[in-house]
């Protein structure tokens, strides 16, 4: 079934988020080491269809690259040399770990586990691609 994947790229740390088949939600998935992100993709994309990649990208409140903009640059370069054939877009992110947390707290986690940055990052990753995915299904 197809899907499509979200990516919250950091260095450390990568929230992977992923479509339902039909492309009408997005749902967190994993956060991955940075190190290790292209080899779990590689894993995801031998047992689901992967038809585009969403990458949120560091922008500045005045439109320009922020400064993390390198380091997903370096990482979009290795994306599509690894899946060629899958489209990428980028997705602005700026605000996603603000609404993540905004998400935690309105689900009704504990303070404790809102300090994870792990569920941040996918949390985060889920807020891009679901931008995305509004955005595309109007």
């Amino acid at each position: 079934m197809d899907r499509i994947i979200g990516i919250d790229y950091g260095r450390k740390r990568v929230g992977v988020a992923v479509s339902d088949p039909l492309c009408i939600f997005a749902s967190p998935l994993e956060t991955v080491p940075g190190a290790k992100i292209i080899d779990y993709i590689k894993n995801y994309a031998q047992k689901e269809t992967v038809t585009r990649f969403v990458v949120g990208y560091p922008m500045n409140m005045d439109n320009t690259p922020s400064e993390a903009a390198a380091d997903v640059d370096v990482f979009l370069k290795n994306l599509r040399k690894a899946f060629p054939d899958i489209p990428v877009t980028l997705e602005d992110e700026r605000f996603t770990s603000v609404l993540a947390h905004r998400a935690m707290i309105d689900g009704g986690m504990k303070a404790k586990d809102r300090r994870d940055k792990n569920s941040v990052d996918k949390i985060s990753a889920a807020i891009i691609l679901q931008s995305y995915i509004d955005r595309n299904n109007k």
